[in-house]
């Protein structure tokens, strides 16, 4: 498995995650999390079905900002929006959690 933040992104301003159009996953973790590296690919298979996502990874810990604003304690912690409204948010999720939590990005918007 290739490591897990391989593809971090910097981290955005809340105001900009806030204002980003259509769906998007957040993905707090850090790199040497156990947790994070187990959920890789149920994760990755939930993605690849719905290539119309915009995934950020974010690299989290002490110091990291977005993550507090979120309230991320659990890694890993996925945040699903849409038009930036916050439609899930899932802490250290189940297979089945992190599914049924992306079905909600399935379904139109109302």
């Amino acid at each position: 498995m290739p490591p897990y933040m391989s593809e971090s992104t910097v981290e955005p301003e809340r105001e900009a995650v806030d204002q980003m159009p259509g769906l998007v996953v957040l993905e707090f973790g850090a790199s040497w999390c156990p947790h994070c590296q187990a959920a890789q690919p149920a994760l990755k298979a939930e993605l690849d079905r719905r290539p119309n996502v915009t995934h950020l990874k974010i690299e989290d810990g002490r110091g990291k900002m977005l993550g507090r604003t979120f309230r991320v304690k659990l890694w890993p912690n996925l945040v699903l929006l849409r038009n930036g409204q916050i439609l899930a948010q899932l802490a250290r999720p189940s297979d089945l959690e992190l599914r049924e939590a992306f079905k909600l990005l399935d379904a139109p918007a109302s």
